[in-house]
């Protein structure tokens, strides 16, 4: 799929505010609670929440949703411990990261982590060189929508404002680095299916 030239000005006007911010945030502990804007998968009463900060970019991300997330559904989210939360925060390349948070977005609400999914198990193939087209047809099949619902979605003031409103909550909570994780509020430095696990059941104890 070409990406619209709409789908790109909206990558440079929401990458804008975020490349020039040069003081950092206040440090902070908590993060910004969760609303019905946000995209999670698990029970919404579930004892403890994770929002995890992630771009479509960061190879990280892509590793920890590749080998960490399948083992961290079955044993947290499936099991009704865990409402995982996913909030966007592009890093560069911006002309990836940005529009593929666009294209997630805007998939059907419960389709996100399955597009979610499509483009971190992809996202190897365009760092090495790959088209940004073949990268989406995957991802627009999993999202529950047609390329042409996508295509007027992605460059709604809407979808812009949900990327921005990720972004804001990010900076509000000094996160600086994707992934990164938080446990019921409080920052966590090991994303490591260990280092969450250990956040949580102090979380759940709490």
């Amino acid at each position: 799929m070409r990406p619209p030239r709409l789908l790109l000005i909206l990558a440079l006007a929401i990458a804008a505010p975020f490349a020039s911010a040069s003081a950092p945030a206040v440090a902070t502990e908590q993060v910004a609670p969760v609303t019905a804007a946000d995209r999670s998968i698990g029970r919404a009463d579930a004892p403890v929440t994770v929002i995890e900060y992630a771009s479509f970019a960061c190879h990280h991300c892509a590793d920890w949703h590749q080998f960490v997330y399948p083992v961290f559904k079955s044993r947290l989210i499936d099991t009704g411990q865990v409402r995982l939360v996913f909030r966007n925060l592009p890093t560069e390349p911006l002309q990836m990261s940005v529009p593929a948070a666009a294209l997630a977005r805007c998939a059907v609400p419960d389709r996100f982590f399955d597009v979610t999914a499509a483009l971190m198990h992809g996202q190897r193939a365009v760092l090495n060189g790959g088209t940004l087209d073949a990268w989406y047809v995957p991802a627009i099949a999993a999202s529950g929508r047609t390329r042409a619902q996508i295509d007027a979605c992605t460059t709604t003031p809407a979808t812009r404002a949900a990327i921005e409103r990720d972004i804001d909550s990010a900076r509000a909570s000094d996160v600086d680095q994707t992934p990164s994780f938080f446990v019921n509020g409080r920052r966590v430095m090991d994303p490591s299916l260990g280092g969450l696990e250990v956040a949580i059941r102090a979380a759940a104890a709490r």
